[in-house]
């Protein structure tokens, strides 16, 4: 779905470049598309509180997630129609709605997944073979998380930190992106497994502007049995440490 989202455009592109789009047959890959649909969470609004609020995780879900899933359907079928007119010109103005709108979705989905409530495991440290590389590269979880909060609380306006394995350097990173950018904007070879949304629609209902408040809280329900579960699937043939 990541890998989707980025190079769509491209997709789009080289198909009207390449053919007349009145008389060919879309590019099957976009053709054959799924629409984004809005995934139900894994928990109740209000089990990941007191660290986030109840009214947070349903503003959050089912406002501004469902109007980056609308947004982003609303798009690709724009990108389909404009293809289908050999519309170049709306092919290449639809890229940033796609990215934006994709991104959204893209960042959200694994946002979820990476949350869970203190009785589920929330905040419970990593297993093996993912706590052995963090301290490797961060020299502890501890040096991890203020590396993380720092780099969060530093994103100027909105955007996400990430915690993610560098496939290519086979290393553990941490990286920030602006707005809604997925991490592999940055890299195909960069693969996620904590992101955190420094957008204010994330915390400020509740922490105000006191982003470094929200940052130092939401680890209490970060969930480490799932970035482990990705961090170990992903690196069977790699040598981490």
């Amino acid at each position: 779905m990541t890998t989707t989202v980025i190079i769509i455009i491209f997709v789009a592109i080289f198909a009207t470049t390449l053919h007349d789009a009145r008389g060919a047959t879309m590019e099957p890959c976009l053709e054959s598309m799924k629409t984004a649909s809005l995934p139900d969470l894994p928990y109740a609004y209000d089990a990941l509180e007191p660290a986030i609020s109840e009214e947070i995780m349903r503003l959050h879900h089912q406002k501004h997630h469902q109007t980056y899933v609308t947004q982003y359907n609303k798009a690709l079928n724009s990108l389909r129609s404009a293809m289908a007119d050999g519309d170049h010109s709306s092919v290449v103005k639809l890229q940033s709605l796609i990215k934006f709108n994709g991104g959204g979705h893209v960042n959200h989905a694994i946002f979820w997944k990476n949350l869970a409530p203190v009785h589920e495991g929330g905040g419970k440290p990593p297993h093996d073979p993912l706590a052995s590389a963090i301290d490797a590269h961060f020299g502890s979880l501890e040096g991890l998380i203020q590396k993380m909060n720092a780099e969060g609380a530093a994103v100027q306006g909105s955007g996400w930190v990430w915690f993610g394995l560098d496939r290519e350097l086979k290393r553990l990173v941490v990286e920030t992106t602006a707005n809604q950018d997925p991490l592999v904007t940055k890299g195909s070879h960069l693969l996620p497994l904590i992101g955190i949304d420094v957008w204010e629609h994330a915390y400020y209902p509740q922490y105000k502007n006191a982003r470094a408040e929200y940052l130092k809280n939401i680890w209490t329900v970060i969930n480490w049995k799932y970035a482990a579960d990705v961090f170990e699937k992903h690196t069977r043939d790699l040598d981490i440490n």
